[in-house]
């Protein structure tokens, strides 16, 4: 490699892409394509940057096995920026396969790296945790072992962990500082800020409040019987309840909750769980019914008793009970939480996130523009969303980049 290509590299891995551009904007060949790809995502121009790899992994071609691999996962890295969360994995793990077999372990690593951070940004938990526990941080240079740690740090927000999560963010800080990215250390900051930031609220005694993550984490390890509007579940400790399902009997739920310690009329429970406005005998053998399903469903935790006018929860080994309930209750606030990283996601990557068909998504976003609330840029498949950024706050870009081996 020479000496131009080598700089070009030390300057992508320190965070400068015009840097790395001075020194091989004006060149074709294979080496300076990729780095001038990278280079042009770092920048945020995501179309020129894939139009560079693809050009650089076929002037590689298959006699080149390695430096082509480097080019797929580049491309990965920026499908995954850009939120093109369908771009296909198995290439990925194809590219991954290659550099493990040349020896290339920090590649190799970053490769497992994105494909964890996808899962993790997919909600796929588990496979996250599995890909992220086959790195060895070891072969990472500063930049991806900061990347690294704020994926582990997001698994272990996302599963209430919130004392591992303290752990990864302070590693990630302190790889952050060694790798003396400005852009790191800022998204760095981003997520410390999100431990620190409301992430759901109760309702208990007719009183409503604001919890950071670590009092949810108290909250759903204590003895109170909580009907978790976030999940859609009721739990007390380690049972729990799912009725993601039963849509129903989890709104009976959450209305006999937010009446206790009284009991919820029947009118509030038909209006609640069937919004019937005017009922009649049938909504009311309707309601009998779909009680005694809920009462056998919360029989190990609690119990459902007849009043003079309703019904009334009364829980097993505690006297407390709390609804748990996301912060804001808006219409499309799924698809609003996920725009609230200030990416630019596209309408097919939110229904794969969201677990939801793209038609119902864009819906959504339709009703959310015309609110205000979110706004879109570019058409046809380039057509992106993201919430309006607010003035004077940059969207921070995170592209970590191991620069190609001599």
């Amino acid at each position: 490699m020479d000496s131009l290509i080598n700089a070009a590299a030390r300057a992508l891995a320190a965070g400068d892409p015009l840097g790395a551009l001075n020194r091989v904007a004006l060149r074709n060949d294979p080496s300076a394509l990729a780095l001038r790809g990278i280079a042009m995502a770092q920048l945020g121009d995501f179309a020129r940057a894939k139009s560079l790899l693809k050009r650089a992994a076929r002037g590689f071609g298959t006699k080149e096995p390695m430096a082509r691999a480097r080019c797929i996962v580049a491309e990965a890295e920026i499908a995954l920026v850009s939120r093109d969360l369908a771009w296909p994995a198995k290439a990925l793990d194809s590219a991954r396969a290659i550099l493990e077999r040349h020896n290339d372990k920090p590649n190799a690593a970053h490769a497992r790296y994105l494909a964890a951070r996808h899962s993790l940004l997919i909600g796929r938990l588990d496979d996250a945790e599995r890909r992220l526990k086959g790195i060895d941080p070891v072969h990472l240079s500063p930049a991806s072992r900061a990347a690294f740690e704020m994926v582990a740090t997001g698994i272990a927000m996302r599963r209430l962990h919130i004392a591992p999560a303290h752990a990864a963010l302070a590693n990630a800080r302190r790889a952050a500082m060694a790798a003396r990215i400005p852009a790191l250390m800022a998204e760095v900051d981003t997520m410390a800020r999100a431990l620190k930031t409301p992430a759901a609220r109760t309702i208990a005694d007719g009183k409503t409040r604001l919890l950071l993550l670590e009092e949810v984490e108290a909250l759903l390890t204590s003895k109170t019987l909580v009907v978790d509007a976030c999940r859609n579940a009721v739990r007390r400790g380690g049972k729990i309840v799912p009725l993601a399902k039963r849509p129903v009997l989890f709104a009976l739920a959450r209305a006999l909750a937010e009446a206790w310690p009284g009991g919820a009329a029947r009118g509030t429970l038909l209006a609640r769980a069937f919004r019937a406005r005017h009922a009649d005998e049938s909504h009311r053998a309707r309601l009998r019914v779909e009680i005694g399903r809920l009462r056998a469903k919360l029989a190990p935790m609690a119990d459902i008793r007849a009043t003079d006018d309703g019904f009334a929860l009364t829980p097993h080994g505690t006297n407390q009970i709390a609804v748990l309930a996301p912060p804001t209750e808006e219409a499309h606030g799924a698809v609003l939480a996920f725009l609230a990283d200030g990416e630019a996601w596209s309408s097919s990557a939110l229904a794969l996130a969201l677990g939801a068909s793209q038609r119902t998504v864009q819906r959504s976003l339709d009703v959310l523009a015309a609110t205000g609330k979110v706004q879109a840029f570019g058409k046809g498949r380039a057509r992106r969303w993201m919430t309006p950024p607010l003035p004077g706050f940059p969207t921070n870009l995170l592209l970590p980049v191991s620069p190609p081996a001599g």
